[in-house]
Order: C-alpha cells, then structure tokens, then sequence
C-alpha cells in the first residue's frame, strides 16, 4: 500500500470521526493533515512528514477557533 493511500486512508477515518464529535480540534486536524500530505506529497518532501505537520497545525488552529467562537 503506497504512503499516499495509507494517508487517505486515514483522512477518510478522521472525516468519519469528525461527523461523528463536530470538535473543531478533529476538523482542523483532518483538514490540515489532507492539506499537509497535498503539498508534501507535490513538493517531494514527502506525504507523510507533510500530514504529520499538518495535522498538528490544523488541531492548533481549531482550538483557537473553538476559544474564540465559542467566548
């Protein structure tokens, strides 16, 4: 199973598990993982570094955005 398909693979688990809670955290993980493995996969720094960073950020940025909306 190529790394690209593996990451998909887990996006689709992550969009599942996004329906299922709604937390902003698991959405901007998924998002930002899907996003991160896209560009890491493009530039060649590979699909699975970029989800891992990706998806790290994205968590961050829905936290805030879940403080902020929800003050």
């Amino acid at each position: 199973m190529r790394l690209v398909s593996r990451v998909m693979t887990g996006m689709i688990g992550l969009s599942l598990l996004v329906v299922m809670s709604g937390c902003a955290e698991t959405t901007g993980a998924a998002v930002g993982a899907g996003a991160g493995a896209a560009i890491g996969a493009g530039t060649g720094y590979g699909a699975g570094k970029g989800a891992l960073i990706g998806a790290g950020t994205g968590a961050v940025a829905g936290g805030v955005y879940d403080l902020v909306k929800h003050r």
